[in-house]
């Protein structure tokens, strides 16, 4: 078996050999019939793959990863049993993560579904990424749990096989769009900073992009960007949450549907690191991650997406509609169904403006934020999107500065969050303030805060900006096609004011058989979980009208 069991001082066997050398995954229980059960179970599945060690009690299994950090053998995953000796597995897993950042950390825990469980507070606060109930089953709990972190910890890895490498300045605003971009496809890459300001992009065939446009990289990583002559039952613009929801029931339900998306999927949800409160996901998951499963889901069932691509006007074509596409194009449908989201507020200085993506961003997706490794950090904003990037980004950079125009984050943010902004001791809330100005030519140096209560001016050296708002809706293009309120959200439902007689069904716009759904649609709810409901609900609602129109 590959299972080593350890005393404190105990070795845990010889160093492997390069050609020998596989992901460890360490177990410590001070309970020897926990141990022996859990490492067998490992083992079982795991075994051929990894190198299964279990330590006898907190100090055997310090004295391992102490080991483990010195030489090649990575730690890919450390379990920690909560009732050790002298300590608890949530302080070990601290620990453990000083030693191994990139490890992933599981709490074994009993059965106790009240809010004093240490597992709530942990994962809270980011101390664990799962937790396993005693006794465990294997098949259910244990082994996709493990399997999931494995996988996750291998992308993670920077020697893991790259598809493409970006060469680009490491202060270029286009580089950034670009590994944004192959992030939110799930594509593995690297990136080589280089002095040439136009970026490159080399894929692992050799076939080289310079300066490639979006339509030209989807397609370099095999992603659709052409359209059928046909008209379609269903056009969904946009492949956030709301959209990709739409996508999937609509092509389960034999509708020819076609997805048409600006950009790549996610929306802003694809820029989250991690999203806790979406059903059936215990421990949360990526943005990016989120999409991406939709995607492949929305095209198994027959849906045809179509990314890099920017619809720019809508009109009507007797009862059918037609969409007209950045490059000239057009795509026809019987139905659309509007989920084009919304963009990150601005703050109007332009000194701001010019620096965005050379250390100024909006938003805060996977990339930027481990780009900012060991730096100092502000972010601008007083909500949860702002408080998830503060808690996400005190993981990478050493200081976290949070301004926020507020007197308090009682009124905007979850209290969760805030719980566990004050225990992250390199996290500042500054309260009651705004930013004045920016310092930086080439790339952002300071930041200038204006405190409002006594109108002063403080400098602040950051090297990177987060700005989080709040969104405006992406409807300019829609004006007088279907009716917005004086923010630019869609009407829908009974809230449209002139509905030329008919009553519009319930996500329906002043448009015949033109649906918005999601954060674009005014009275939305701004959350994942109720932009894709709003997504199902609208592929009935398309059959409704359909049904309607064909009578």
């Amino acid at each position: 078996m590959a299972i080593a069991v350890t005393e404190p001082t105990a070795r845990s066997g010889p160093r492997p050999t390069a050609e020998e050398e596989r992901p460890v995954i360490l177990l410590v229980s001070s309970d020897p019939a926990v141990r022996e059960a859990l490492a067998t179970d490992l083992d079982r599945r795991f075994g051929n793959d990894t190198r299964i060690v279990a330590a006898r009690g907190a100090a055997a299994g310090l004295a391992d990863l102490e080991q483990l950090a010195d030489g090649a053998e990575p730690v890919a995953l450390v379990i920690a049993d909560q009732e050790l000796d002298g300590t608890t597995g949530v302080e070990f897993l601290a620990d453990a993560h000083a030693l191994h950042p990139s490890a992933k950390r599981i709490l074994l825990v009993e059965r106790d579904y009240t809010a004093a469980n240490p597992t709530v507070t942990a994962m809270t606060l980011g101390q664990i990424d799962y937790h396993l109930v005693k006794p465990w089953f294997p098949d259910q709990g244990l082994y996709p749990a493990v399997s999931d972190f494995l996988a996750s910890w291998a992308r993670a890895e920077p020697h893991r096989f790259a598809l493409f490498r970006i060469e680009a300045p490491d202060d270029s605003a286009r580089g950034h769009e670009i590994r944004d971009l192959l992030l939110r496809f799930n594509v593995p890459f690297t990136f080589e900073p280089t002095d040439s300001p136009t970026p490159t992009v080399v894929r692992h065939d050799g076939r080289v992009l310079v300066n490639p446009t979006n339509r030209e990289l989807v397609e370099a990583l095999g992603g659709g960007t052409s359209v059928a002559a046909h008209t379609y039952d269903l056009a969904i613009v946009g492949a956030g949450p709301a959209g990709l929801s739409a996508a999937v029931y609509a092509a389960s339900e034999g509708l020819d549907t076609i997805v048409l998306e600006r950009r790549a999927s996610g929306g802003q949800a694809g820029a989250s690191s991690r999203i806790r409160n979406v059903p059936g996901f215990t421990w949360g998951i990526g943005g990016h991650d989120l999409s991406y499963r939709a995607c492949e889901q929305a095209w198994l069932l027959g849906a045809n997406l179509v990314f890099a691509q920017e619809a720019t006007s809508l009109r009507p074509a007797g009862d059918e509609h037609v969409l007209q596409l950045a490059d000239g194009r057009e795509v026809t449908a019987r139905t659309v169904v509007l989920a084009t989201g919304v963009a990150w507020r601005r703050l109007g200085i332009p000194a701001l403006e010019r620096l965005v993506g050379a250390g100024v961003f909006y938003g805060a997706s996977a990339s930027e934020m481990q780009a900012m490794h060991g730096r100092r950090v502000a972010i601008v904003g007083g909500g949860n999107s702002a408080g998830q990037a503060a808690a996400q980004l005190a993981k990478h950079a050493d200081e976290v500065t949070l301004l926020v125009r507020g007197d308090s984050l009682a009124k905007s943010m979850s209290e969760y969050l805030i719980r566990e902004l004050r225990a992250k001791p390199n996290v500042l809330v500054r309260l009651g303030v705004e930013i004045a100005g920016v310092e930086g030519n080439e790339r952002l140096g300071a930041v200038v805060v204006r405190d409002r209560a006594h109108d002063t001016l403080e400098r602040v050296a950051v090297d990177g900006l987060f700005v989080m708002i709040g969104a405006d809706p992406r409807t300019d293009w829609l004006d007088g096609i279907v009716e917005r309120d004086e923010r630019g959200f869609i009407v829908t439902g009974s809230g449209v004011s002139d509905a030329g007689g008919r009553e519009p069904l319930l996500l329906e716009t002043s448009a015949p058989g033109v649906f918005a759904v999601g954060d674009v649609r005014r009275g939305s709810v701004k959350r994942v979980t109720t932009a894709m409901g709003e997504g199902a609900t609208a592929v009935h609602l398309v059959h409704a009208y359909l049904e309607r129109v064909r009578a």
